[in-house]
């Protein structure tokens, strides 16, 4: 069968062949095995490297999927040559692939990670606004998009006094704070952001007004509230991106 996917992780098989995880648009994630991929003359080189979007022929064996060959749409190449958009494009990868069961399907998700790994190519400045809105999108299209325009908790009205509580699922009002004691403090700043990182185009984010400390900020609170979500205690991807900042 043919399939479209890009490669979220690959494990070296042997000496010469590779297991990839790819996210398929028709099937969802998949494992799959190269033969020969790192043998000189393979033509499988190119169609298996991570962020890769190939176009496969497979066949389902008993443990795996195996592929016969593959035919290049994106390699994505530019992500290699900025160490922001590999760390960047790392932790994209690996958000699919621990939140996503195999063939678990959605092509909201397939189609937010294309349109993501492309701006990234390009990327060359406002990396931590770029990730936000993809992490409010993500979680969103997974099924857990954060209540930010009414309390999570009663309903009521929502102002720039308010907490997000990432057990409840968004923002919750200050006659609410004493239910969630754990809900994290967010200041107008982020307040006013949020809304704009959910609903802006990913190629239109830079023009988002957000102090450096907010923004900080909300990312940590976006990753937990992920992790919370997908029941995982890290992203072993994140360390990279905290190396870019020493």
């Amino acid at each position: 069968m043919r399939v479209e996917g890009i490669v979220l992780r690959e494990i070296r098989y042997k000496d010469t062949s590779k297991i990839l995880t790819i996210y398929t648009k028709e099937h969802g994630k998949i494992s799959a095995m190269a033969r020969g991929a790192y043998k000189a003359r393979s033509g499988l080189i190119a169609n298996t490297q991570l962020f890769s979007h190939n176009e496969y022929e497979v066949y389902k064996g008993k443990n795996f999927h195996y592929i016969n060959q593959g035919h290049i749409i994106d390699s994505f190449y530019s992500i290699r040559e900025k160490m922001e958009r590999v760390s960047y494009g790392y932790y994209m990868l690996e958000m699919i692939d621990k939140s996503i069961e195999e063939e678990q399907k959605s092509k909201k998700i397939f189609l937010l990670l294309e349109k993501a790994l492309k701006i990234l190519s390009n990327l060359e400045e406002d990396f931590l606004k770029f990730i936000v809105s993809y992490e409010l999108k993500f979680i969103s299209f997974l099924g857990y998009r954060p209540v930010i325009d009414k309390c999570a908790l009663c309903d009521g009205r929502i102002t720039s006094k308010s907490k997000f509580s990432i057990k409840s699922g968004g923002l919750i009002c200050s006659a609410c704070f004493s239910q969630d004691p754990g809900a994290k403090n967010i200041d107008r700043n982020i307040y006013h952001a949020m809304g704009e990182f959910l609903y802006a185009k990913l190629e239109d984010v830079s023009k988002i007004d957000i102090t450096d400390k907010s923004l900080a900020k909300l990312h940590s609170i976006l990753v937990q509230y992920i992790l919370y979500n997908i029941d995982r205690k890290k992203f072993n991807s994140l360390s990279y991106i905290d190396c870019l900042k020493c």
